[in-house]
């Protein structure tokens, strides 16, 4: 289930880019729940939009706050949403791209660029997925939505935001799903928690930071090397 945001302050553009999505998920039987918003500020006003959507179309021309500024304070959240400026003026295009955006589409070609705009997102997603064994059924999960997995009476619990915070848990330790997250900008900064590096916003003061607004401890004795690599992870972005 793809969450998808549309931030448009026209509602022929909304309208427009729902229908286009709908023919091309449903040919490819992909389900979605698609959002709206009118305005930068009504984006922003509910601080789980900042990471809840795994991709947002977004233009840029709105009044009061424009849509390179909403997705510039999106991003101060680490958040790795597929980004996709929607805009009737390429001269915003350079500026545009500074706030990681996967595409940048004119609302004059939306039928005939959408396609290719959608299969390199999904193209991407499909090489950071992984799949476990849960106690609620198999699921196959996109690693940016994992925000950390805690150890918990032999159970390790995965932390997972889809349309809200999910939870879903497998009968191994948290050493194994460590070994399996490998690789995926994973860093144990406790023995009982994996977290997401990509979710920190911040380590300090023995704590771990996180974009969700949760904050988890880190030990004096892992504090160290918990900063140094993610102090890594950041500059390597």
């Amino acid at each position: 289930m793809l969450q998808i945001a549309i931030c448009d302050d026209e509602q022929f553009y909304r309208e427009k880019i729902r229908r286009l999505l709908t023919d091309y998920l449903e040919k490819r039987d992909l389900g979605s729940s698609i959002s709206f918003f009118t305005s930068g500020e009504e984006f922003l006003s509910q601080s789980e939009n900042n990471v809840k959507y795994d991709i947002v179309f977004m233009d840029i021309s709105m009044d009061e706050l424009n849509g390179i500024e909403t997705a510039m304070q999106m991003r101060a959240f680490h958040s790795d949403t597929f980004l996709v400026f929607v805009t009737a003026f390429i001269d915003y295009a350079l500026e545009g791209y500074k706030a990681n955006a996967i595409r940048y589409l004119m609302k004059d070609t939306l039928d005939v660029a959408m396609g290719e705009c959608m299969d390199a997102i999904l193209q991407k997603m499909r090489t950071s997925q992984v799949t476990f064994s849960f106690i609620e059924g198999e699921r196959k999960l996109y690693t940016d939505n994992i925000i950390y997995i805690e150890s918990s009476r032999h159970k390790s619990v995965f932390y997972y935001m889809e349309s809200e915070m999910t939870h879903y848990q497998i009968y191994s330790r948290l050493d194994a799903v460590e070994q399996e997250l490998s690789g995926c900008g994973f860093l144990r900064i406790h023995k009982s928690y994996l977290v997401n590096m990509k979710h920190i916003r911040k380590i300090n003061n023995y704590t771990a930071y996180l974009d969700t607004g949760l904050e988890l401890p880190v030990p004096r004795s892992r504090f160290q090397s918990a900063k140094e690599a993610y102090v890594t992870y950041k500059g390597a972005m």
